[in-house]
């Protein structure tokens, strides 16, 4: 009890209200010693009292012994910045154990929850086996289980869904991801619709700061789909290197456009990593280092700023609202050490054979190494 300061509790309400100690003890029927014992941490009230003692004061339960069942959206974001830095600096399952802990006690805090699936399905490959791996999956895939069949909230519900159907993905039970996802994402659906009839409804209602707001972080939340989707068409039609090479110029054009290697230059790496690797899946070494290099420049922008942080620019610049809102805030996902670790890699998988050999290959990888590169 003591951690959740009802001694502490105890003594400030008796302050407010005045008391002495034994004037307290006379209304519950107890000894003067007995609640310098609870406000000194020796003791502490009998169960049965607690009602009694919530009562006296006008406070709850929860607000007399300091238990919070649920996080502010700061707190969550705090308590995942710390892990994620855990994560980054301790092992594994040292990490893993106080996420745990963290979720048994605010287990009915259904937002706390989702992130700590979202933190585990960023961090699971850092486990030292492949069971523990598939464990650390399960037990994520466990906490948007009970989000879904006990909390209220549609839009924490939607976003465990998703998550959940990801988690299925990485796990290799691509089937349960098709039924999870499939009914609602038929192209052409109303519900695809509800951005935009928001935007119009903002204007029709004269709420213009406000249709101009979503009207940005639509356009801008399209023009990152639009990429993503473009990563995947690159993968799905690798070895059409026609197909291939009009994607890369038309999303290469895109990317100058609305100067995303500057805005959002995790999104153009990845298509930039994926350029490279069609690539190289069709011999294409001089076009491999293109891209390559390509990439390397966007993790400079990405690594070189003193924190990785979502932000808008010069043109979207009503984006801060968006942000704020997200239940990350504008905090990357991983830590700095991670992110360097996951890009050297996916530089060394076998798709990259081809140019292993080569000089300014091997160059590339020496500065994302050392991360001369950044400076």
């Amino acid at each position: 009890m003591s951690e959740l300061k009802l001694s502490h509790n105890i003594i400030r309400l008796r302050h407010e209200k005045k008391l002495t100690q034994k004037e307290l003890a006379d209304f519950l029927g107890v000894t003067k010693a007995s609640v310098s014992k609870w406000e000194n941490a020796q003791n502490t009230p009998d169960i049965l009292l607690l009602p009694q003692i919530a009562a006296f004061f006008g406070v709850t339960i929860d607000e007399l012994i300091g238990y919070e069942a649920q996080l502010s959206s700061e707190q969550i974001r705090r308590c995942y910045a710390g892990l994620r830095r855990d994560f980054a600096s301790q092992p594994f399952e040292e990490a893993r154990e106080r996420v745990r802990d963290l979720a048994h006690r605010y287990y009915a805090c259904y937002p706390l929850l989702l992130q700590l699936g979202v933190l585990y399905w960023n961090h699971y490959m850092l486990a030292d086996t492949e069971e523990e791996r598939g464990r650390t999956l399960e037990e994520a895939v466990g906490w948007c289980d009970r989000i879904l069949e006990n909390c209220n909230d549609v839009e924490v519900c939607s976003d465990a869904l998703v998550l959940r159907s990801g988690l299925y993905l990485q796990m290799g039970r691509p089937e349960e991801t098709i039924r999870a996802l499939e009914p609602s994402a038929e192209p052409g659906r109303l519900a695809g619709q509800n951005r935009t009839l928001l935007i119009q409804a903002y204007q029709m209602a004269g709420k213009l700061e406000r249709a101009r707001s979503f009207a940005q972080t639509n356009q801008y939340l399209s023009l990152l789909d639009l990429i993503g989707d473009a990563v995947l068409y690159l993968s799905l039609y690798e070895h059409d290197l026609e197909r291939c090479e009009e994607t890369i110029r038309r999303v290469t054009g895109l990317l100058e456009l609305y100067k995303l290697e500057q805005l959002h230059p995790n999104i153009a790496a990845q298509f930039y990593y994926q350029a490279a690797a069609v690539y190289a899946v069709n011999g294409k070494k001089e076009k491999v280092m293109e891209a390559l290099f390509s990439f390397e420049r966007d993790i400079n922008v990405l690594l070189g700023a003193e924190e990785i942080l979502l932000h808008g620019d010069s043109y979207f610049d009503l984006l801060d609202v968006w942000i704020d809102q997200l239940p990350l805030g504008s905090m990357a996902p991983r830590d700095r050490a991670l992110i360097r670790q996951n890009i050297l890699e996916s530089l060394s998988l076998p798709a990259f054979d081809c140019v292993r050999e080569d000089r300014e290959y091997q160059n590339l990888i020496r500065r994302l190494t050392n991360g001369g590169a950044l400076c």
